[in-house]
């Protein structure tokens, strides 16, 4: 997410910063699961990216000439940065980390120029270019709290993944997509899987958050109810027909970026549709890319790629979905 539209020659409106701030508070109980879950690694990715980002906006502010502490001080790119760390799995390297964020800022943001300008996702575009560049760095999900020395070691130094590689394994989409690829039920391949229950918290930890933000009209219902009712409603029709090759609704709600995606991700004021009709559509678009992406695209999760490329279509949405102008 980054901050509502404004003119980067226009003093930051206080509500921006304030905005900003109450989104970082509201994932703060899905931070603390993953730690719980996944142990340290968490936290230093947050602080290494909020590193990288804020350095990175300053750098670029200072040569575009603008003053680089009224736009630092609006927290969109700590914002940026957060979401993009809570997408890496515990044991990224550093500078992954570090790449992802710069870029998410470079690319996502200030490319466009800054505050407002952006029509992608800035998170989203610094995770999909690692992704896409880093794929095998995104694999090391620790399957329970590891040591605080042995995460940071692995990390930092790049060694002792070896020895923690038992501790390590496959999200839950990851074991689906694996197991069904070995003519596996959806049952045989997430049997005795490590680390289930934890995404299940994870994912209500950040519902709770998002419905806060809801709840205070930080952010429209429209289009987290849409995503996770495109998700819901693609998945049910497979799974009624055929439950042992397509996992359940619930499963997919409760996996991934399901819960963070929907309400923290597709949620951005500035690259996500404006319009009440249009909300319901973007989000939409986003639940039905996950699952056609989960299902048979070339990656486990498709958040990202399906918030983009829903992205692109806002201009079109926010143009042919206008209110009628009353009396009219």
């Amino acid at each position: 997410m980054s901050a509502a539209l404004s003119s980067p020659h226009l003093p930051v409106q206080p509500t921006v910063a304030g905005l900003m701030r109450r989104v970082l508070i509201a994932l703060l109980p899905g931070i603390a699961a993953m730690v719980i879950c996944f142990g340290i690694g968490v936290l230093s990715n947050v602080l290494i990216a909020v590193a990288a980002a804020l350095a990175t906006e300053a750098v670029l502010l200072r040569l575009r000439q603008r003053p680089v502490t009224r736009f630092i001080g609006d927290w969109t790119a700590v914002l940026t940065a957060v979401l993009f760390a809570l997408a890496l799995p515990p044991l990224a390297p550093w500078w992954l980390t570090v790449t992802g964020s710069a870029l998410a800022i470079v690319l996502g943001k200030q490319l466009y120029g800054g505050l407002g300008q952006n029509p992608f996702n800035p998170a989203m575009v610094g995770y999909v270019v690692v992704l896409i560049s880093f794929p095998t760095e995104l694999t090391y999900w620790t399957q329970q709290a590891i040591a605080p020395v042995a995460t940071l070691q692995a990390q930092w130094l790049g060694v002792g993944i070896e020895r923690i590689d038992a501790l390590t394994g496959a999200t839950p989409l990851d074991a689906l997509r694996s197991g069904l690829a070995q003519d596996k039920l959806v049952g045989e391949s997430l049997t005795d899987l490590a680390g289930r229950s934890g995404w299940l918290w994870i994912n209500l930890a950040f519902l709770a958050g998002g419905l806060w933000l809801c709840w205070r009209r930080d952010i429209s219902w429209r289009i987290p109810v849409a995503v996770l009712a495109g998700l819901g409603t693609l998945a049910l029709l497979p799974w009624l027909f055929d439950a042992d090759r397509y996992a359940s609704p619930l499963f997919h709600w409760t996996t991934g970026a399901a819960m963070l995606g929907a309400f923290f991700i597709a949620t951005d004021p500035v690259s996500g549709a404006t319009t009440p009709r249009g909300k319901l559509i973007f989000g939409a678009g986003i639940g039905l890319l996950v699952y056609i992406i989960r299902t048979w695209g070339g990656y486990p999760d498709g958040m990202a790629f399906a918030v983009l490329l829903m992205n692109l279509t806002v201009p079109l949405l926010d143009a042919h979905t206008q209110p009628r102008v009353y009396g009219r």
